[in-house]
């Protein structure tokens, strides 16, 4: 009886125990709080214009204006050169002189031979009037002193070629002979002048465009601009001002070009640049953040933030992207509240809690932790 007595009490404390275990669980307590909603920071979708525009850019390649390659037109030894390397020029300006004294000295000497020419000729001329000369030798003596006349403007032609100037504004280029050196007409180049204002960008687009390029330049000028790595201050702008006159079949793309003024030198030729093309500008279109734009299985969608502060996942079609902001064709109306981060922890229906836009990048990084 003791010993069954014994156990019987055991018993009894562990359905205590059990009871008040069981009460405590059922019991409400007083340090439960409700859950917070999803932190998401947020943007109200904005009705805007916005230009219509070539994506991706395509690359272009900057040519000179003009390009000229300078050539002896007389063979002899540069006597001297009026310009630096690199130096800008004027039309006109003297560039090298090549040693006038051979031209002068033969100019002289059929200088002399004309003159005594025309003696002869006005000679022979007075003997033919009396008939005592013949009809032949009239003619030859006239044709000697028209030969000389010929050689005379001809040297004179050459005494001009010693002296080679700038045929247009323009940048020169390296030196390839300098003073002293012998050159030969026409093998030997001298230099290369650039003309860099204006300067061409030249570039292609695929042929979907080209009907729109062709409407757009019958009213009006196509602004293009150029970027390029390390660019200093804003891209250059110039105007689209020639199309090719035929497709290239081998990848379906046109050849056009830009003309830039070029005043701050800031294209150079051969540089490779991105260039931005507007064709036209969207007017009254609907446009978010791109981060508000995600994609999933079903195509792209928006969590929209309903007045309940309640997520929405809205199905859109998506249109233009510029500066960071997307048009939304269809799907969302301008006004409405959109999510533009912390969208990885939110699903249909669950409540948001908005953040402020100014929240640091490592809370927001926080936030679309899983």
């Amino acid at each position: 009886m003791k010993i069954f007595f014994c156990f019987f009490k055991v018993d009894c404390a562990a359905a205590a125990l059990a009871a008040a275990v069981l009460a405590a669980g059922c019991s409400p307590s007083k340090s439960t709080k409700p859950a917070a909603g999803v932190p998401v920071l947020v943007a109200q979708a904005v009705t805007t214009n916005l230009p219509v525009r070539i994506d991706p850019p395509p690359v272009g390649h900057v040519m000179p204006y003009s390009s000229v390659t300078i050539r002896p037109q007389i063979g002899g030894a540069i006597s001297k050169i009026s310009f630096k390397e690199g130096q800008e020029v004027k039309q006109g300006d003297l560039l090298f002189t090549i040693d006038p004294r051979p031209m002068q000295a033969a100019l002289a000497h059929d200088q002399s031979q004309l003159e005594n020419a025309g003696i002869q000729f006005d000679r022979e001329q007075k003997l033919f009037d009396q008939k005592l000369v013949s009809q032949d030798e009239f003619d030859t003596s006239r044709a000697t002193r028209d030969t000389l006349a010929a050689t005379v403007q001809s040297d004179e032609v050459n005494l001009g070629f010693c002296e080679i100037r700038a045929p247009f504004d323009g940048r020169t280029g390296s030196l390839q002979f300098h003073e002293g050196n012998v050159v030969k007409s026409p093998d030997d180049v001298l230099l290369t002048i650039n003309q860099i204002h204006p300067i061409y960008v030249v570039f292609a687009v695929a042929e979907q465009y080209l009907p729109e390029i062709r409407k757009q330049m019958a009213g009006k000028p196509m602004t293009v601009t150029a970027a390029f790595e390390n660019l200093d201050g804003p891209p250059p702008q110039g105007e689209l001002t020639f199309i090719d006159n035929s497709v290239d079949m081998t990848t379906g793309t046109i050849l056009v070009k830009a003309t830039f003024p070029n005043a701050d030198n800031a294209l150079w030729p051969g540089q490779f640049v991105q260039v931005t093309l507007t064709l036209s500008e969207l007017t009254n279109a609907v446009a978010v953040p791109s981060q508000a734009v995600q994609t999933g299985q079903s195509g792209q969608f928006i969590y929209v933030v309903k007045p309940d502060q309640t997520a929405e996942e809205r199905p859109v079609t998506t249109g233009i992207v510029y500066d960071g902001e997307t048009v939304i064709k269809s799907g969302l109306q301008a006004g409405e509240t959109v999510v533009t981060d912390g969208q990885l922890r939110l699903a249909p229906g669950v409540t948001v809690s908005v953040k402020s836009s100014i929240q640091s990048a490592a809370t927001a990084s926080t936030t679309n932790a899983p």
